[in-house]
């Protein structure tokens, strides 16, 4: 719940003119940079300053601003240096920088978008134009932190789902690990990558509506009870439709009980029909939930874990994908997530 009201209290945040951005500016010219200071707390922002591209550094590290007006060419690093620097670190390649030169080359443009600038004004500044970019940056900045913040409430859900769940604690995580791990190992893009690691934490989210007793039963469900648990990637899909930003995972969440031989669930596709990251996810899935002690039974051992995977796949799993993820167990084992070893041969 405090996510949630963490959530919305920043959207109104975003809507308010009156909330305080703050912009760091870099210059070496003291009279360029106080002029922009001048002029960014005149307009409501919270202005930082920067003499150099190494003092910039240490200023984002610190202070993390909204925004950066970043001067092309300065002593120690340049502003093209300190760009790409800052584009490469996964913690600060959302902060949108606007780079600001005296040469109005094409060739120099180029090199500003090469280096990940969102942004570039050309001096002398045109104090309308900079007003314009720094409030349409600004906008689009915290727009993106609220989709972060989405995001995170929505794994925090899934989360609580699973601690409904006493057998399954960290499952979400280990699916999301093993799905990235196959995807890396099938060489497919970051893009799909990252819409495997968010449909890993989310794939049983729909489980929210599955009763405890249903979840958490020790014998074997009745016909009643299985209907129930087989609602639950339409029930995910639809909590997750609203959120446009995640129509891949939506698939994935929708998909992944789906068979390679067309006997799966909830639409009975098969093979190729199913969706690629769907065919990842539920190997990943299977392989967690084997080697997880469950309210039925013990856990399988990795070796028994990765026979079954074998004998079932064309059946169960998509072959080509099964071959992968088993020469990874062999090569890395699972280690890489907090597993009891106790299941591992």
């Amino acid at each position: 719940m405090a996510n949630l009201i963490s959530v919305t209290t920043d959207c109104q945040k975003a809507q308010n003119k009156n909330f305080t951005s703050s912009v760091l500016v870099v210059d070496d010219e003291v009279s360029i940079r106080n002029g922009l200071v001048f002029l960014l707390r005149k307009e409501g922002y919270a202005p930082l300053e920067a003499r150099d591209g190494r003092e910039a550094l240490r200023k984002v590290r610190d202070e993390r601003p909204d925004l950066i007006l970043l001067d092309m060419m300065m002593p120690k690093l340049n502003g093209l240096e300190v760009c790409r620097i800052l584009k490469s670190n996964e913690d600060t390649r959302l902060i949108p920088v606007v780079l600001i030169t005296a040469v109005h080359s094409h060739e120099e443009k180029i090199r500003a978008i090469e280096a990940g600038a969102d942004d570039f004004i050309n001096k002398p500044i045109n104090i309308a134009e900079l007003r314009a970019r720094v409030r349409s940056l600004l906008r689009m900045k915290h727009l993106n932190d609220l989709l972060d913040k989405a995001d995170n409430v929505i794994a925090a859900l899934a989360n609580a789902i699973e601690a409904k769940d006493k057998y399954t604690e960290g499952h979400n995580e280990r699916v999301s690990g093993y799905s990235v791990a196959l995807a890396q190992a099938t060489g497919i893009s970051e893009a799909e990558q990252k819409i495997l690691r968010m449909a890993g934490i989310l794939h049983d989210i729909g489980k929210i509506g599955v009763p405890d007793n249903v979840l958490n039963k020790p014998g074997r469900l009745n016909r009643d009870e299985f209907e129930r648990i087989f609602l639950h990637p339409e029930e995910g899909e639809k909590i997750l439709a609203p959120l446009r930003c995640l129509s891949g995972v939506r698939d994935v969440v929708l998909y992944h009980h789906e068979r390679y031989d067309g006997t799966g669930y909830p639409r009975g596709l098969k093979g190729e029909q199913i969706p690629f990251c769907a065919r990842i996810v539920a190997i990943a899935d299977s392989y967690d939930a084997m080697t997880s002690t469950r309210p039925y039974r013990q856990a399988f051992s990795r070796g028994k874990a990765i026979e079954e995977l074998e004998n079932r796949a064309g059946q169960m799993w998509d072959p080509a994908l099964v071959r992968i993820f088993v020469a990874w167990l062999n090569e890395n084992g699972d280690s890489h997530w907090s597993k009891s070893s106790s299941n591992k041969e």
